[in-house]
Parts: C-alpha cells; structure tokens; sequence
C-alpha cells in the first residue's frame, strides 16, 4: 500500500489539530502556513474529514477547525480509511469477488495478514501517541501498544 498526499498531508493537518487542541478553533491559514501546504488542499481534505465527524468547524471572527473528539480518541486508521479509502495491500484483501482465483489463491492469506497488521498498527496509533512521542521518532508504535 502506498499513501497519497491525501493521507500524509491529512495526518499532518490532523496531527497540527492535536498538538493545538487546547487553543480552540485554529484558522486554516495557520495550518497551512506551519504545515508549508496550500490552503486549497486543505480544504479539500478539511470537507472529507468533517464529513467523517473527526473534525468540526467554527464560523466569525474567532473561526476555524478543531478536533471533534479529544486526540487520544482518534486513530491514525481512521484518518487514513476516510482520506485513502479501504485499508487493504492488494484490492482481493478488501473484496475477494474482484479476482475469480481468490478462494484459491496461494499468496492472498499472505495479503491478509499483512492488511491486518497494517490496519492493527494504524488502529493502535492515536494523535496523542504522535504528540506524546514526537521527541522519540522511533518509539511511536511501542507507545500505542
């Protein structure tokens, strides 16, 4: 699986919520300019994830996007899931109508269990285990578990 820009600038735009959840609503110029990303684009990734209920938006003067659900709440999985779609290795994984040799197919278990671990991992990891780990690159995943 290959993320897009959707889904890595997504989680940026997410991870950026997070780490000013406190601050109430951030205006997306904000976002765009510590992020170094177009406005545009964020806008168009803001419409998919307030559709998703994973962020909520403030109108005036004082307007601007926040998180829905405090970051400890919210995974990197279901980040990725509303800006990737399905998350799956090989298209079979997630519909085994798609290939007619999926029910014999020797390598798809393979797939399957390398799709449930991506997604176990992605599930596990919350925007506050980003924050809370940020000083330690490497230690992301040991934190979620």
């Amino acid at each position: 699986m290959r993320l897009s820009t959707r889904g890595r600038y997504g989680t940026r735009l997410m991870v950026d919520l997070a780490q000013h959840y406190d601050e109430g609503p951030i205006p997306l110029g904000e976002i765009a300019k510590r992020q170094e990303l177009s406005v545009k684009y964020l806008e168009q990734l803001i419409i998919l994830l307030k559709g998703a209920g994973l962020i909520r938006s403030t109108r005036g003067r004082r307007g601007g996007y926040m998180l829905a659900r405090k970051p400890g709440e919210i995974s990197v999985g279901q980040i990725i899931e509303v800006l990737e779609g399905r998350l799956a290795v090989v298209d079979c994984v997630a519909d085994g109508e798609l290939c007619h040799r999926s029910p014999g197919c020797p390598t798809r278990n393979i797939w399957m269990q390398m799709t449930d671990n991506l997604k176990e991992q992605l599930f596990s990891l919350t925007l506050q285990d980003i924050i809370f780990c940020e000083a330690e690159p490497n230690s992301v995943f040991q934190h979620s578990k």
